[in-house]
């Protein structure tokens, strides 16, 4: 199983599911990260926190315990 937080800088990967219960689950979802959407990893922070993505033509930052429960391919 690899996750968001494994993918290395430039590298564009699918999302294949979501861990993670209830509310942390939903707020991932609610920012545009569902099964099936390709997600381009732009930056990461020096200390690996957090990691710059581009996912549905928008940026967003995550933390590396939320990209810690995202599924990718």
């Amino acid at each position: 199983m690899k996750t968001l937080r494994a993918v290395k800088v430039g590298d564009t990967v699918r999302v294949v599911k979501l861990h993670g219960e209830g509310a942390v689950k939903r707020r991932i979802m609610d920012m545009g990260l569902t099964k099936g959407v390709e997600v381009h990893v732009r930056k990461v922070a020096p200390l690996g926190d957090p990691i710059e993505v581009t996912v549905r033509g928008y940026e967003l930052s995550l933390r590396k315990a939320d990209a810690e429960m995202i599924e990718v391919e």
